[in-house]
């Protein structure tokens, strides 16, 4: 039987590689573990940690291709960050000019969330309590 023990990292390709590196790091605050620029693939790779913990790396490409749809295409649906108190998560975002959708409440958990996309469209979501 297959032991898996955790999610590594997720993988995010952007279009523009400065507007996303401060998205990530000023604005949703996740630090640096490392940065390379990758001359014959024309590609920045940045891994990004949230509290030590590696999540995200983040990719730079010549011409990508957009996302289908948002957010119901096939594949990666969005990508949820847990929050402490989604009123002051939501009020750090539309400070920094970042829209979220209005909060809504899980029916199953009774927990509040909201969603808010990155500069490329990828849809986001803080939940808030977990």
């Amino acid at each position: 039987m297959l032991n898996l023990n955790a999610i590594h990292h997720v993988a995010i390709i952007c279009s523009d590689y400065a507007v996303s590196k401060r998205f990530y790091t000023e604005i949703l605050g996740l630090t640096i573990l490392g940065e390379v620029y990758r001359a014959e693939r024309q590609s920045y790779k940045l891994d990004l940690a949230l509290n030590d913990q590696y999540v995200i790396e983040l990719f730079s490409f010549p011409d990508p291709p957009k996302r289908p749809s948002r957010p119901e295409a096939l594949g990666l649906r969005h990508l949820a960050f847990a929050v402490g108190d989604l009123d002051a998560a939501v009020a750090h975002l539309t400070a920094h000019g970042v829209m979220p959708e209005p909060i809504r409440v899980d029916e199953h958990t009774g927990r509040r969330f909201t969603f808010f996309a990155d500069p490329d469209e990828l849809p986001l979501e803080f939940y808030e309590g977990e």
